[in-house]
Order: C-alpha cells, then sequence, then structure tokens
C-alpha cells in the first residue's frame, strides 16, 4: 500500500507540475513575459499528492478524482478572500444570465460567514424582500438540508430553482431567541435596474437597483423621459444607489459619465499585473460595448448641472460605491446615507476552457481623489441613518479573509481646487428603542412616502437642512 501511495504521488507531482508549467507558460506568453516563473512548490505539491492518494486508497467510500480536484480548487480560492471563487459549468452559466437581469430564485444577495449563509441584503420586489428576509440573517437550514459545511456555490443552487416551486428557509436571527421559519415560493427574479418619477416638479428621481448589462441605457432613456415630462426647470435630481449591490464595471461608468464632464476621471484600479492597473474616465471607450452607438449622447445638457444628491446605504457595493465616488470627488453631487458597504475590490473572470471559469480577485478600486474603496466604503458628505438600523448592517470589512484598504495611511490627491471632499455632518439622527414589531417588519420602499431618507434629500434641496460644512486639507486614517 505504501508502495502505491507513493508513486501515486509521484504522478501526481509530475502531473501538477506539468500543468502548473504550462499554465505559467501560457500566461507568460499572454501577457509578454512580464515576471519570471517562479519556483513550484514541490514540497507543498507532495503533501498534496499525498493526502490525494491516502483518500483514494482509504477514505470510507470511492471518491472520483474529478471531485476531489474540483473540491482542491474550490479550497484554493475560497481560502483567498471571500469574493475569489471556482465557476463550475451552472455556476458560470447563472453568473452569465444574472448579470442579463433576469433568473430563476428568491431574490437575496448573500455571502459565507463562519460556514452559514448570511444575507447582505433582500433584492427589491422579489420573494425574499415581500417576505421580510433582512440584511444579517443567518441562513441555517434550506428545506431539510443543513447549510453548515456547505459551498457558497451549493447553497446558492439550493435556492435556485423552477417558478413556483416552494422552499423552506431557516434563519438565525440576533435579538430573537429561536429560529425563524420563511415558508417562499420561487420565481422569476427580474430585476429592473432603473426606476424613474418626478417627485414634484422640478425635482426628478432615479433609482438604480444593479448594475447590467442595459444600465446605462435604461438610464439615458429615464433622463430623456424625467426632462421632457418636466415642465418647469429642473431643480434637482436625487440618484438613489440603496441596497444596489453592484455589478458590471462599465454600467457604474456609463452612470457616472451620465453626470460628469467628458473625460473625467470614474475610477482606476491598481493590482500586480499590467492588466490590472486601469484608469476608467467619463467617454464612450469605457462604457460601450462594442462599436455600439453611444447611448449617452444627446442628453438634455442640464444633466450635467442640476443639483444632485446621491443617496447611499451599507448595502451600496461595488459599482455603487464607484459612482458615489466619482461623483462626490469631483463635487457633482452631495453623497447623503450612511457609510457604504465597502466592496472595493475588482473580480476576473477567467475562463478556463469547457465552460468553466475561475472569479479572481485581481485589483482595488480607488475614487478619482485616490481614496480606496476597499474595506472603507465612502463616507457621505450628510451622514443620516434613516434606513433604520442600519449602522449594524452587515459590511465587507466584517467578512472572513477580507482584503485590507491597501494602504497604511490614506491621503487626498487633490488634482485641483475643485476637489475637496466636504466634511461628514450628522443631520437629524434619532436614536429611539426599536420594539419587536418594529424590528422585524418588512423594509420600507424607496422612493415613497414612508422614505425618510428621500425627504431628507428634499429638504435638503428646499434649504431646510443646512449644508455640510467643508474643510480643507483633510485625511482618513
Amino acid at each position: 500500500m505504501s508502495n502505491v501511495i507513493k508513486k501515486t504521488g509521484l504522478i501526481l507531482i509530475g502531473a501538477i507540475a506539468g500543468i502548473m508549467l504550462s499554465l505559467n507558460f501560457s500566461a507568460i506568453a499572454k501577457k509578454d513575459n512580464i515576471e519570471a516563473i517562479h519556483p513550484l512548490p514541490i514540497e507543498e505539491l507532495r503533501t498534496f499528492a499525498q493526502v490525494f492518494g491516502r483518500i483514494k486508497s482509504d477514505y470510507v467510500e470511492s471518491v472520483e478524482d474529478k471531485k476531489l480536484i474540483t473540491e482542491a480548487i474550490n479550497g484554493m480560492l475560497v481560502g483567498l478572500d471571500p469574493h475569489s471563487s471556482y465557476l463550475d459549468k451552472d455556476d458560470y452559466k447563472e453568473l452569465q444570465i444574472g448579470t442579463q437581469g433576469e433568473f430563476g430564485g428568491l431574490g437575496i444577495q448573500v455571502t459565507m460567514e463562519d460556514g452559514v449563509v448570511k444575507v447582505i441584503s433582500p433584492i427589491e420586489d422579489t420573494p425574499a424582500f415581500r417576505a421580510g428576509i433582512r440584511t444579517g440573517d443567518l441562513i441555517v437550514k434550506l428545506d431539510d438540508t443543513i447549510v453548515k459545511g456547505m459551498t457558497l456555490n451549493d447553497a446558492i443552487k439550493l435556492m435556485r430553482g423552477k417558478p413556483n416551486t416552494p422552499i423552506k428557509i431557516t434563519i438565525v436571527r440576533e435579538g430573537e431567541t429561536e429560529p425563524l421559519i420563511f415558508n417562499l415560493v420561487r420565481d422569476i427574479i427580474k430585476i429592473q435596474s432603473v426606476k424613474s418619477k418626478m417627485i414634484e416638479p422640478g425635482y426628478a428621481y432615479i433609482r438604480i437597483t444593479q448594475f447590467q448589462e442595459q444600465t446605462g441605457e435604461n438610464l439615458a432613456q429615464a433622463i430623456r423621459t424625467l426632462f421632457t415630462e418636466n415642465t418647469e426647470s429642473m431643480k434637482g435630481l436625487i440618484l438613489d444607489l440603496r441596497n444596489d449591490p453592484g455589478g458590471l464595471l462599465n454600467g457604474a461608468v456609463a452612470v457616472s459619465a451620465a453626470f460628469l464632464p467628458e473625460n473625467a476621471l470614474v475610477v482606476y484600479t491598481e493590482g500586480r499585473s499590467p492588466d490590472a492597473k486601469m484608469k476608467l474616465h467619463a467617454n464612450p471607450e469605457y462604457y460601450l460595448r462594442g462599436p455600439d452607438e453611444d447611448y449617452l449622447k444627446g442628453l438634455p445638457s442640464e444633466v450635467k448641472t442640476v443639483p444632485m444628491i446621491t443617496l447611499v446605504n451599507g448595502g451600496s457595493a461595488s459599482a455603487s460605491e464607484i459612482v458615489a465616488g466619482a461623483l462626490q470627488d469631483h463635487k457633482r453631487s452631495v453623497v447623503m446615507g450612511s457609510q457604504t458597504f465597502g466592496k472595493g475590490s475588482v473580480q476576473t473572470i477567467l475562463p478556463l476552457g469547457n465552460n468553466t471559469a475561475i472569479k479572481l480577485t485581481t485589483a482595488r478600486y480607488y475614487t478619482p481623489n485616490g481614496q480606496s474603496i476597499q474595506a472603507k466604503g465612502i463616507t457621505p458628505d450628510i451622514l443620516d441613518e434613516a434606513d433604520n438600523g442600519d449602522d449594524q448592517r452587515l459590511r465587507e470589512a466584517d467578512l472572513n479573509r477580507h482584503l485590507t484598504s491597501g494602504k497604511k495611511t490614506e491621503t487626498k490627491k487633490v488634482d485641483s481646487d475643485d476637489t475637496v471632499k466636504a466634511t461628514s455632518k450628522p443631520v437629524n439622527k434619532k436614536k429611539t428603542d426599536k420594539n419587536k414589531d418594529e424590528k422585524n417588519k418588512a423594509p420600507i420602499e424607496f422612493g415613497s412616502a414612508e422614505d425618510l431618507l428621500l425627504t431628507q434629500a428634499m429638504n435638503y434641496f428646499k434649504g431646510i437642512t443646512a449644508p455640510p460644512e467643508k474643510k480643507s486639507d483633510e485625511s482618513d486614517s
């Protein structure tokens, strides 16, 4: 038996070394020999091969080679950070479907925390949202299947399924002595990326729920409609990014470009490879896919100058934070709400062939003034946590193995006198003791008459709320 394991180990070491060498040579050829090949960790590969051999020979049941290798790949990626992962055929397909704005499931943005699934945010107008599932809920059981020990992808697969099929979800919620059980019915999740309306004459409201393939075009259409329907000069525009988990980068650039001057820097990235270092500006080459006509061309000129407020909260992540940071740094919009999620890392989808891929964190996002978004988020100009307990929301910095901001000290990079950030100032923050019924009620509908932060934004436009104090030479630590 020992000889068999040794032979298996040697064969596996050779195979793995060959694969790694071929991958290294392939990557180097594609990147014009950027780096020398790193020496292969022979001792660690030998240990891997020994473990593989022991499982094949001694495990209580026979295990397929494919399963073991796949789990090993999963382990490598999951151990890096909360956002890197291996995508099998089904996962890869679901990722592509998700960016198109329609898929089957419950409507929950989730992450994995200490072996259980943790809710980042329910998506508006979905079964999960309507049932009252909340940010921070821990999903411990799906039907009769315990979640502990599953991968995040496996848990998501169980939650998704054919429309009109039931699923029972068991949740542990902070402050509750017993688990909560939700009986949900799966539905086709159609995410309306852009919603818009006139709040009252002269004041427009645009909400972006997620950044998808058509978000830029949908925004352009909403802007044209709003400015056409408005019978008097536009006095204010509210851009609502609350609970927007992000999405496609080009969508974030398009949304920023709609409100910023042409060629304004929207965001830049820093990573180890030259491919991971980018500067994205507010012009068509950075948001259009292919030779399509520029859908932002010909927008009303007032959209570049109308007073703006951008609403954010702890559920505003990734692409949402890019937009909020760009508008804030260029002093194009006042940002109001609570500290954002802090998901400022770039995930690159790297196809592996056979319709599989890896989602790998390759860079960090920085705002135009050089502020890292990662694990920090965007600090509003006007802090107002009218979102009912948003200070208790899960954020990137709370996740296991989260990346740091990437900078030991954070200092402003001011390119001109017009890019000094306003000091955050609390406005009308009320501390109230919420009873159990208030704590567990369904979230308010953003943009409705019950939306307190929207009311604050309108008050700010009308001069009822004092503007934030300004202070030069500010830095974050």
